[in-house]
This record gives C-alpha cells, structure tokens and sequence, in this order.
C-alpha cells in the first residue's frame, strides 16, 4: 500500500463528508491532524463557490492557520458556543464509534469544539478503523495533565494496569507542552474492552485536565478505504 493511494482515501473521506454534511450558514468546528487539511480545503472551495456564509472555529494553531489560508471567517467559541458540526480526524476508532485522539497533542481543544458541537464528523483512513480501541493505535492513550502532578499521576495509571511515559517534546529539551501549557502522558493499556469506564477512572485523578478517549461522542465517521472508495459509518441509535 502506497503512501500516495492512502493520501487519496483520506481526501475522498474529507470531501464525501463535507459535501454530505455542510449546509448554509453553518458554524463549524476545525479539528486538528492530516485528514483535516483536505476537509478544510473542500471547505474552502464550496464557501467560495457557493458563498454559503461559513463560519470556522480552530481547535489548534493549526487549524487557525487552514483556516485563514483558505478564506473562511474565523471565529471563536466565546461567540458562538454553540456550533453546528465539528470535522475532526481520530488516532483510532472502535466499532461503537469510540475514539483515541491527542496524538498531535490538542486533544483538551478538540474535545471541547466537539461536545459543545450538534455533531462531531470523523475522518481517517482504514488504518485507524479497529475493532477495539488499542488494537492498531499503539502508542497510549493521551492525557493532559497538569505539570506539578505527572509523578503522582503516573503512579496511579500504573496501580490500574497501564504503562505510562510522559511524552517529550521532539526539538528542545523536555517534556512536550501543551498549547494550554500542559504535559501529556501516553498510557498503553492494550487493547481497552471498556473505554467508558476507564475514561471515568482517569478523570477521577487529581491533575488531570481531559482525556484523549472521546465517548459516545461521534456521529459519523467516514473512512478512506485502499481502493479510495470511502466507508460511511453510523451512530447506532
């Protein structure tokens, strides 16, 4: 499998689910990660085409930035707290349409765009459609957490099972931080037959400011197959 033929799943995913799910006069939250790219880049084109008065919410700086090179109104949340759909991508999705997201380290942002959004609209590509959540994604499952308490933190997570490591940072010296001046830990579980429960326990922690387990949360997610074909999948009512 090619790197370019998934590259082309993942834009199909992108503009099947913004062609399906953007209306007129719509405030939309803007994930964070690859598959976002070529959501906002539709988005872009049919604003354009059509001028249907879109409105655009950053969940990243990233975001902030495709935004603006794509000439949608920015906006925030402080003014319209309440937004019609949220187009995000996932770390990995389960067959309940659970997810792990945070590996890009917004995970506290995009969480927030999503519950306060009507719908949260997914796009991956199969790499990241999994049965249960861990079993492709294997690099933990984010937490933010406030920098004083990551010790104690991790001495928790590991009492209920997991393995923790504090994620550091790729071009200076120390942990990573977070757009909200945070640390992450990464902590693998295997594969996590109940998600819901365990999203419970980590948010009993002293310290812990959200997690990157997003549950009961999705309403679409459209997947980017081999092939390019894409793969809609449902909220089960």
């Amino acid at each position: 499998m090619t790197e370019n033929l998934i590259e082309i799943g993942k834009k199909n995913a992108a503009i099947k689910a913004v062609d399906e799910n953007v209306k007129n006069n719509m405030i939309i939250g803007i994930g964070s990660g690859s598959t976002v790219v070529y959501a906002v880049q539709r988005l872009g084109e049919i604003n354009k085409e059509k001028s249907i008065n879109l409105k655009c919410i950053p969940s990243s700086f990233q975001a902030y930035q495709l935004i603006i090179q794509n000439g949608l109104e920015l906006v925030s949340l402080e003014q319209f707290p309440e937004i019609d759909i949220d187009i995000d991508g996932a770390d990995e999705i389960d067959k309940n349409l659970n997810l792990i997201k945070g590996g890009g380290g917004c995970l506290v942002q995009e969480k927030i765009l999503a519950s306060n959004s009507k719908e949260l609209i997914i796009i991956a590509d199969f790499r990241k459609n999994s049965e249960t959540l861990g079993m492709k994604w294997k690099k933990g499952i984010p937490i933010e957490v406030i920098p004083m308490s990551y010790l104690p933190i991790m001495n928790k997570l590991e009492k209920l099972g997991g393995k923790p490591s504090l994620r550091m940072a790729k071009s200076k010296s120390g942990p990573l931080i977070t757009d909200n001046g945070n640390f992450i830990i990464d902590v693998d579980f295997g594969e996590i037959s109940n998600p819901g429960e365990l999203n419970m326990d980590f948010l009993k922690i002293a310290g812990v400011v959200d997690t990157g387990l997003f549950i009961h949360m999705t309403s679409k997610a459209y997947i980017g197959l081999e092939d390019g074909n894409v793969l809609t999948l449902k909220k089960k009512k």
